[in-house]
């Protein structure tokens, strides 16, 4: 019983997978010293909020555990004195 190679229909060589790397995200506010985070500063403040309204969780914004709260907390400051939206407009 002498078997044969199996043919494929694939030419060798052409499967291979692609690896990506996710870059590690770095804080914004911990390489910038001088940038503060405020509840007054609504331009900054947007950046971490998505158009529904959502805070941003800190996989997705890079920030750290310990600024992730401050920006959470000034987030929640600015939404009590009517700086920004409780939620998007168009809901």
């Amino acid at each position: 019983m002498n078997r044969s190679p199996r043919k494929t229909t694939k030419p060798a060589g052409t499967h291979f997978m692609r690896r990506t790397y996710m870059r590690k995200k770095v804080c914004r506010f911990c390489a910038d010293r001088n940038l503060k985070i405020d509840y007054k500063d609504s331009k900054l403040l947007r950046n971490f909020v998505t158009e529904r309204g959502k805070i941003m969780p800190r996989r997705i914004t890079g920030n750290c555990a310990y600024h992730q709260r401050r920006v959470a907390k000034a987030v929640k400051m600015s939404r009590i004195v009517s700086i920004m939206p409780y939620t998007s407009i168009n809901v």
